[in-house]
């Protein structure tokens, strides 16, 4: 299956960039050749990175060589814990790209992370997956240029209000396909599935993002923890090993919290916009405490049963993604007409004014 994916990949340019061709063997060569017998000292290390950057391909048979020169800044996106990004344009091609930088430390544990992990956003070709043009280093930040999406994240949309049901339904779809891709073709688990990681443009396209490096190779800290672990499930705080079905229980109280408009764990229900709980309190409500549900009587039972099917605290009884597409709330707003590119507009309408 996964061989005749990367054969259809290969007869395609999904992206339209008139670029010098390459094919895979010979860039997978080229990595792992870069891989062996480098020293475990930092300075050979970043020089080894640089090398194996800059041979990173867009799609499968073109390669792009970015570098800061080929950028113009067009302005701010947003700042968070994995890294500042920027709204870049690519001169040479004329793309409107996303720049991610992200600060690394030269540590050799972290080589074999990068490189696989680029290597796995270079290999993505899902609808449902933010795309990666390419990565490059300057001095010790990596800069990584991805898909624009120009209506922002779901964490962005959400603060004017609740999201619509029909809504809530192509999101569900659209997060449950790009977890299912990532695990079944690249055998990868997300681990961050949260509303700021769910990036919509103004076709009305929903794609997941930074399920890779943006998380993966920076220091944990305080704040990254923090941000996380509130969509984070209970046996993944009482310290069990990560699993897709972790993915699920993030699912899940996004989608909730999509649904009612605030964060579904506060201190006082009444005001959830200023009952923000403590972080150890909350981890131990979600581990302790019945997991949060809809209000009773306010939205489908379709979608009530899908949230409260994700929110199973036994893992045993959680679905997988792979399970969930067979969920009668995904079948069913499968077959609804929505129009997500009117909806999107709609959105960047807002954001720019």
């Amino acid at each position: 299956m996964k061989n005749e994916l990367l054969s259809r990949k290969k007869q395609r340019n999904f992206k339209q960039l008139t670029l010098p061709s390459q094919t895979r063997t010979e860039s997978s060569e080229i990595l792992n050749t870069h891989l062996s017998g480098i020293a475990n000292d930092s300075h050979k290390y970043h020089n080894s990175l640089l090398e194996q950057l800059e041979i990173l391909e867009v799609g499968v048979e073109f390669k792009l060589n970015l570098c800061q020169e080929d950028l113009k800044i067009l302005g701010d996106i947003g700042a968070g814990n994995s890294g500042t990004v920027t709204k870049v344009l690519h001169l040479p091609t004329k793309t409107i790209m996303a720049k991610k930088v992200i600060h690394i430390e030269a540590k050799p544990i972290i080589r074999k992370q990068i490189h696989r992990e680029l290597q796995i956003m270079h290999d993505c070709d899902s609808p449902y997956i933010v795309s990666f043009y390419g990565a490059f280093m300057n001095e010790n930040d990596i800069n990584i240029c991805m898909e624009y999406m120009d209506c922002g994240s779901l964490d962005r949309i959400s603060k004017y209000g609740a999201i619509q049901v029909n809504i809530l339904g192509k999101i569900a779809i659209a997060v449950v396909e790009g977890l299912t891709y990532l695990y079944n073709v690249h055998r990868i688990i997300h681990r961050d599935v949260k509303p700021s990681n769910i990036l919509v443009n103004s076709h009305g396209q929903i794609k997941l993002c930074d399920f890779g490096v943006s998380g993966k190779l920076i220091n944990s800290t305080a704040d990254t923890f923090v941000g996380t672990s509130t969509y984070m499930s209970p046996e993944r705080i009482q310290g069990a090993k990560y699993s897709i079905k972790s993915d699920v229980w993030s699912l899940g109280m996004t989608l909730l919290e999509l649904a009612i408009g605030h964060f579904p764990l506060t201190s006082n229900p009444d005001t959830p916009a200023t009952g923000t709980m403590g972080i150890l309190d909350l981890l131990q409500r979600i581990v302790h405490e019945s997991a949060p549900t809809l209000p009773k009587g306010k939205f489908p039972k379709d979608l009530d049963n899908f949230i409260s099917t994700c929110l199973n605290k036994d893992l045993k009884m959680r679905p997988n993604p792979q399970e969930l597409l067979d969920h009668y709330y995904i079948i069913n707003s499968r077959k609804q007409d929505v129009d997500l590119e009117t909806w999107a507009k709609e959105m960047l309408k807002r954001n720019t004014t």
